[in-house]
């Protein structure tokens, strides 16, 4: 593979750093006294998901986040916390990269309406297939200075 300035294994790098730094703006910019306290995120998330189209979203929400509305705000806020570090780090980056596009569809499919989130979370779904599917763990990670993966 030729690339410009660094090898591609370098470049699969800066993808995996780059999600990993948007990843923790999207936790860093949360208020979380209000997620934790007040529960602006999950009810928020709650009035999008009972006005949705699609029956599953609305069952799904309804039976799994609901119900504990507190739980999934922690869930929430620190999974975004540790995939941005993890993915930072390169410290167990094939999980953090499955878990990012996970959270990631999840996202995109309650907000399904809303062009701006559609971006945002297609592009960092779209990152974390590239970073997995392109190993981004080889190079600049702790999983490659332990050999782990």
């Amino acid at each position: 593979m030729d690339a410009i300035w660094l090898g591609g294994a370098e470049w699969l790098a800066v993808l995996r750093i780059g999600l990993g730094l948007w990843w923790l703006e999207s936790w860093r910019h949360k208020d979380r006294k209000a997620w934790f306290e007040r529960g602006t995120g999950i009810k928020w998330a709650a009035g999008i998901a009972a006005e949705h189209r699609w029956k599953a979203v609305r069952s799904g929400f309804g039976t799994v986040v609901a119900p504990h509305p507190r739980v999934m705000a922690y869930v929430v806020v620190y999974a975004e916390l540790a995939l941005g570090l993890g993915l930072i780090t390169g410290f167990l980056t094939p999980v953090a990269l499955a878990g990012g596009f996970l959270l990631n569809a999840l996202y995109l499919t309650l907000m399904i309406h809303d062009v701006a989130e559609q971006g945002q979370n297609s592009m960092m779904a779209l990152m974390s297939v590239v970073g997995l599917f392109g190993m981004s763990w080889q190079t600049w990670s702790l999983d490659s200075a332990l050999g782990l993966f």
